[in-house]
């Protein structure tokens, strides 16, 4: 069963239950109220006939019971037991009806009954009457009778009213409560579709529209709007990631396959040549053997050590991936820096290494790894050089609002603005030819990581054909360390 005739159903139940304790309610009301002004009629009348009138006036009451009894429209009779006497009122004779007499010993004083006669139902009030005197008490029994048919009519028709308005109330209640309900759920059909959208994988992007007002509906109806809205940003962030790790697992069989494929080779020609027979190439000579051998090793120890540099970047990255860090310490910039700048100087390079003034970092201090500062500032260092054929390479430091900012300017090829935010992706390469510049396109990636786990940021300055600028900006640590 659906919510919404759940809820109709149990809304027409307590609906009904109420309708039912207010149709007794107004039904017993009308009851007592009626039935209730009879018996006091007929009781008030009962007492008024005395013992005296019944002895004393032998035929005078009959004339008691016309004017007290016949004016109300009441019915009287008293039955003696031991004469078998029986006297009626002059109504009760004209219609010639006698009501039933009870036993003597099972009569009760001041009893109300219900009798039909012919039909007609009677309220009957009976009281035992007593005379002095007399040893078989009681004498006689009073009966005081009204015809209720009116009564009855009137609460017949009550009922009727009650039951059919009763009835005709839940059909209404209950065909309106269905509507409403439906008309208050048609929200949640959206929302199942939203659902089951999701789970068929179609579009992530679709929003439920609701224009109601802000109850719990609205809420709910809110709530999975933004629940789409974040998974539709989960989901393209999971795209996202699984491209970039195909593109990374592809980047880096490209990168494996070239040094392994010159190790190949070299291995192969190696073999050749070293299974030559004597004098069976008469062009190869011991000479000119070993020179093939010197080279073909020397070609295999530099793509050996290529792999290397590229199985340890990418473990730094994979480091990075799993979230793992590397302790920190206060670490004095001015000392690394000079050790940063004369290491530079004997890096392989064409262009003129040029370092600023480093005085100004005096006391200066970070919250950092020397060893990884070391490594992201090389790595910037490595690249100017690479992509600077001619020209200049400066490296000094800044230092600004509580940050000291390192930089590295080169005057070297440049690269195109629309190129920047992708120079720390992985594997990417900034010249449009793998092979023009050495490098595998991990070194800034590598660096970003560095700079993110140290909370400091990048700024890049570039122009094609005049050079780039990195500005790597680091927090300096307040408060000197005690030595």
């Amino acid at each position: 069963m659906s919510i919404k005739l759940r809820l109709t159903a149990w809304y027409s139940g307590i609906l009904a239950v109420m309708l039912l304790a207010f149709s007794a309610s107004i039904f017993g009301f009308f009851y007592i109220n009626t039935y209730g002004d009879l018996q006091d009629r007929l009781h008030k009348q009962a007492e008024q006939l005395t013992l005296h009138q019944v002895l004393n006036s032998d035929g005078s009451l009959d004339l008691a019971f016309d004017k007290s009894v016949d004016a109300q429209n009441l019915f009287g009779q008293m039955y003696f037991y031991d004469s078998s006497n029986l006297i009626r009122s002059l109504n009760l004779k004209e219609i010639d009806l006698r009501f039933d007499i009870p036993a003597q010993q099972n009569l009760q004083d001041g009893e109300f009954k219900d009798a039909y006669y012919r039909g007609y139902h009677f309220l009957i009030y009976q009281k035992a009457v007593n005379i002095e005197g007399y040893d078989n008490n009681p004498a006689a029994v009073l009966q005081m009778a009204a015809y209720t048919g009116e009564q009855d009519k009137l609460l017949d028709r009550l009922k009727t009213i009650l039951i059919t308005g009763s009835f005709a109330t839940l059909i209404a209640a209950f065909t309106f409560g269905l509507f409403l309900a439906r008309k208050a759920m048609s929200p949640i059909g959206k929302v199942i579709e939203a659902a089951e959208g999701i789970q068929t994988g179609n579009d992530l992007s679709v929003r439920i529209e609701y224009d109601g007002p802000p109850d719990e509906i609205g809420r709910l109806i809110r709530t999975v709007n933004s629940m789409l809205g974040r998974m539709e940003g989960f989901y393209k962030n999971l795209e996202d990631s699984y491209a970039a790790q195909r593109r990374f697992v592809s980047d880096a069989s490209h990168e494996l396959r070239t040094p392994l494929t010159t190790i190949r080779g070299n291995i192969e020609l190696l073999q050749k040549v070293w299974e030559l027979e004597p004098g069976e190439n008469p062009l190869l000579d011991e000479a000119a053997i070993r020179q093939i051998s010197v080279e073909s090793v020397h070609d295999i120890a530099d793509e050996a050590q290529r792999m290397s540099r590229l199985v340890a970047d990418m473990l730094s990255l994979a480091r990075a991936d799993t979230g793992r860090t590397f302790e920190k310490e206060p670490i004095a910039l001015e000392p690394m820096m000079n050790e940063v700048a004369r290491r530079a100087a004997f890096l392989p390079r064409e262009a003129e290494w040029t370092t600023g003034d480093l005085s100004g970092l005096n006391g200066k201090y970070v919250l950092g790894n020397k060893d990884y500062l070391q490594q992201m500032l090389f790595i910037f260092i490595d690249n100017a050089f690479k992509y600077t054929p001619s020209g200049e390479v400066t490296f000094d430091a800044v230092v600004y609002q509580h940050q000291v900012g390192i930089r590295v300017k080169d005057t070297g090829i440049g690269m195109e603005k629309d190129e920047v935010p992708h120079i720390f992706d992985r594997f990417y390469r900034a010249d449009e030819s793998r092979g023009i510049t050495e490098g595998i396109g991990l070194g800034l990636s590598i660096a970003k990581w560095i700079i993110d786990e140290h909370g400091g940021s990048v700024e890049v300055v570039t122009r094609q054909g005049e050079g780039t600028t990195f500005v790597i900006w680091l927090p300096l640590l307040f408060a000197a360390p005690l030595e």
